[in-house]
């Protein structure tokens, strides 16, 4: 039926002292003690975590206690510049393990950014699914790495679709070799 004041601990019916480090401090319940920002605990003391040129101390209680700043990324105990090739930027995504990425119309690749070589009767496109950063016209399908003028047969026309020929037949008509030929109402024996 009873606890111990803030400061305090219980220990064998009674309530022992809670011996608190330098650079700590009782936490809100007053039962165990927490280091202050910039150290962390170690051995049951509070030791000072060491930041690192071009790092900035965390409020994190895990990892390294510090963070790189912006251009720069940590390795090991340091923090590394990090180098950005011409026609690049440093990536603001936590997922680009480069730390930069390329301006548009060029492309990541052994540390630089390489122009894209667009072809005529191409377009850049912003697609992640397009390897090739680019696609074609309308009116143009990709044939190795050019883009060729779809032919539309007699009774056709461009299509919407990136599959296939390009194009579909009107109204009436149905694609057969490479053509469009007219369908033949049934007849009535």
């Amino acid at each position: 039926g009873w606890d111990c004041l803030r400061g305090f601990r219980p220990d064998n019916g009674l309530c022992m002292p809670i011996a608190v480090p330098a650079n700590a401090w009782l936490n809100a319940q007053g039962d165990q003690w927490q280091c202050h920002r910039g150290y962390r605990t170690s051995a049951g003391r509070c030791a000072a975590i060491t930041v690192p040129e071009h790092a900035f101390l965390t409020n994190a209680s895990y990892g390294s206690g510090w963070e790189c700043i912006r251009g720069y990324r940590p390795g090991g105990n340091k923090c590394s510049a990090i180098i950005v090739p011409a026609n690049g930027y440093l990536s603001d995504s936590v997922s680009s393990d480069r730390g930069w990425d390329c301006d548009r119309g060029y492309r990541a690749g052994a540390g630089v950014c390489a122009r894209i070589k667009v072809p005529e009767n191409a377009f850049l496109t912003n697609a992640t699914t397009i390897v090739r950063g680019w696609e074609c016209n309308r009116g143009y399908v990709l044939a190795g790495s050019s883009c060729v003028a779809i032919t539309v047969p007699s009774d056709g026309y461009l299509s919407n679709s990136r599959y296939g020929p390009g194009w579909d037949c009107e109204r009436g008509f149905r694609k057969e070799n490479a053509g469009c030929n007219a369908v033949l109402p049934p007849t009535h024996a």
